[in-house]
């Protein structure tokens, strides 16, 4: 029986899409190299900012150097204007209050910077407990390692393996899942495809939250 479901953040629980492009496509702008396309950003996110922000870089001005003076444009911009075009997938938060009324409990383990995470889920599920709200970490490693979720499930104290689930839409958070050893749902709605989700074998792909609900209340 589920008691923990750990959540990655950007295309899982919500479509952060419009707005992360928009502040990379400024730091971009900012260091003299020009704006991606928005579909281009599906595939450059979910690795942490640091990766994204070299995804995005043209391929000769890639240099930490460059990255670094990203990041200072970057992430002023973005938490200025974190939720002008964010919003909760449809069905998210009906899936979390049918959820939270059997008693199981959500965390979030994502690898968008710290202060990004706890602000958008104040901003958007702040009428919801969380057991922890992790995000990428100075010292920390970022998923696909498993330690983000290793950290969710300690912060719950008294749970196993067997009785947590995280669900995710790339293959990194597939990969991190596994690593962890827990089951895995691929959430198809959100940055990837279907296939890399499947590629995985999770335990199962979820095309609309109330999947989720079902799936894990049919447990008990």
């Amino acid at each position: 029986m589920t008691k923990l479901v750990i959540f990655d953040l950007d295309g899982t629980l919500i479509d952060t899409i419009e707005d992360i492009a928009g502040a990379c496509n400024h730091a971009l702008e900012a260091c003299g190299c020009p704006p991606r396309r928005l579909d281009e950003y599906n595939m450059l996110v979910g690795r942490g900012i640091f990766n994204l922000f070299r995804g995005a870089l043209p391929e000769d001005r890639r240099s930490e150097e460059m990255v670094r003076k990203m990041h200072s444009h970057f992430v002023p911009y973005y938490n200025e204007h974190i939720c002008d075009r964010t919003s909760p997938y449809p069905g998210i938060r009906e899936m979390l209050e049918a959820l939270s009324q059997e008693g199981i409990r959500f965390a979030v383990a994502s690898n968008k910077y710290q202060e990004g995470t706890e602000t958008l889920i104040r901003l958007l599920f702040g009428e919801h407990e969380f057991v922890s709200i992790l995000g990428q970490r100075d010292g920390k490693p970022i998923k696909p390692d498993p330690e983000i979720v290793l950290e969710a499930m300690e912060a719950m104290g008294d749970v196993r393996k067997d009785e947590v689930v995280y669900c995710g839409d790339s293959d990194v958070d597939m990969q991190t899942g596994i690593n962890a050893g827990v089951r895995t749902v691929g959430v198809t709605w959100g940055f990837r495809t279907r296939e890399e989700l499947a590629s995985y074998s999770p335990w199962m792909l979820a095309d609309h939250p109330a999947d989720i609900t079902k799936a894990i209340l049919s447990e008990s």
